[in-house]
C-alpha cells in the first residue's frame, strides 16, 4: 500500500499568529503532499514495496541513481517530524530530564538556544537545524536540502525547517524572526522529551505517516 500524507497534529489555524493557516496550507498541503506523491510514484515505477520511509531513506541514501527517491522520502520524513516539533502554546524551556541533559551537554539552556539559532541561521539556502542524540550526547546539527540525521546514525529530538516556504508568507526574509519565534512559542518540548526517552532505549518514535498505509 502507498504512503499517505499524514494529518497535521493540530488544526491548521492552531499555530497562529506565529505560523498562519496560509503557510500550513501551502507547506503541508502542497509541498509535503508533493513529496509523498513522488515517493509513491517512484516506488511504483520501480516495482518496490517498502513499509517505512526510514527503510526508503536507508536504501537510497548512498546511491546517486536513487537521489530523487531519497530526496522525496527524506523530505516526507523530515516534514512529518517538523510538524510534531511544534505545538500550540509551546516554546520556552523544557523541564525534567531533557533540560538537565541540555544543561549538562551544552552548559546552559541559553547556550543550547544560541547554538540552535546559529545553526538555523547559518544554513546557507535550504535545509534544517536539529537537536539530536548522538550516542547519548545531545548536539545541534544542521543539514542541507533533504539531508537528515537518520543517515548519520543520530536520533532527532527536535527540528526546524529553514526552507523559505516554511516562513516566507509570515516572515518574508526575516529568518531570524521565525527562528526566535519557533524557540519562544512553538518548540514542542514534550515531543523532544519523548524522543529522548526512546533514544535511551536505542529506539525512535514511529511517526504517523512514515509507514505505508
Amino acid at each position: 500500500m502507498p504512503f499517505a500524507l499524514p494529518d497535521l497534529p493540530y488544526d491548521r489555524t492552531a499555530l497562529a499568529p506565529h505560523i498562519s493557516a496560509e503557510t500550513l496550507d501551502i507547506h503541508h498541503g502542497r509541498h509535503h503532499k508533493a513529496y509523498v506523491t513522488t515517493v509513491n510514484t517512484l516506488l511504483d515505477t520501480a516495482g518496490l514495496k517498502i513499509n517505512s520511509l526510514e527503510e526508503v531513506i536507508a536504501g537510497s541514501s548512498r546511491d546517486e541513481s536513487n537521489r530523487a527517491l531519497f530526496n522525496a522520502a527524506a523530505q516526507s520524513w523530515n516534514h512529518t517530524f517538523y510538524w510534531a516539533s511544534m505545538a500550540p502554546g509551546a516554546g520556552g524551556a523544557p523541564s525534567g530530564r531533557l533540560v538537565k541533559q541540555i544543561e549538562a551537554d551544552f552548559g546552559s539552556f541559553k547556550a543550547f538556544t544560541d547554538q540552535f539559532a546559529a545553526a538555523a541561521m547559518g544554513q546557507f539556502g535550504s535545509g534544517w537545524a536539529w537537536l539530536v542524540d548522538e550516542h547519548g550526547t545531545l548536539k545541534v546539527k544542521r543539514t542541507p536540502n533533504a539531508e537528515t540525521p537518520l543517515t548519520q546514525g543520530d536520533t532527532p529530538l527536535l527540528a526546524i525547517d529553514v526552507w523559505e516556504h516554511a516562513y516566507y508568507v509570515d516572515y518574508r526574509n526575516d529568518r531570524r524572526g521565525y527562528v526566535d519565534t519557533f524557540l519562544a512559542s512553538l518548540a514542542n518540548w514534550d515531543f523532544a522529551s519523548r524522543n529522548l526517552e526512546q533514544a535511551s532505549g536505542g529506539k525512535r518514535l514511529v511517526l504517523a505517516g512514515t509507514t505505508a498505509a
